[in-house]
């Protein structure tokens, strides 16, 4: 069978994400790459649903921030703070909130 080269320009993290996930149906990159081309042609389009996005700007953020503090947790350049209770802990997440009002 004869193959065609195409070059794409994508995101090491979303690059790394999708290898991780398509690994796990014994999918390298490029072969999820012809199953979405494969199935797009036989569905005559998109194999998906394709809808505007539904979150507001605020929702985008704090999306945004606590996918940040996950990747600060998981690569160590954030450790946890240990609160002895949740009352200290609401009190410090309630601290936070009145800084951000400033």
């Amino acid at each position: 069978m004869k193959t065609a080269n195409y070059n794409v320009r994508l995101d090491p993290d979303i690059k790394a994400k999708a290898e991780k996930t398509f690994a796990v149906f014994g999918l390298n990159l490029s072969e999820a790459i012809n199953v979405f081309l494969h199935t797009a042609i036989m569905r005559n389009g998109f194999p998906f649903e394709l809808r505007e996005a539904r979150f507001k700007s605020d929702v985008l953020q704090a999306m945004e921030e606590t996918e940040q503090l996950f990747r600060e947790y998981t690569d160590g350049t954030r450790k946890p703070v240990p609160h002895t209770n949740a009352k200290d802990l609401l009190q410090e997440i309630l601290a936070e909130g009145d800084e951000d009002d400033v």
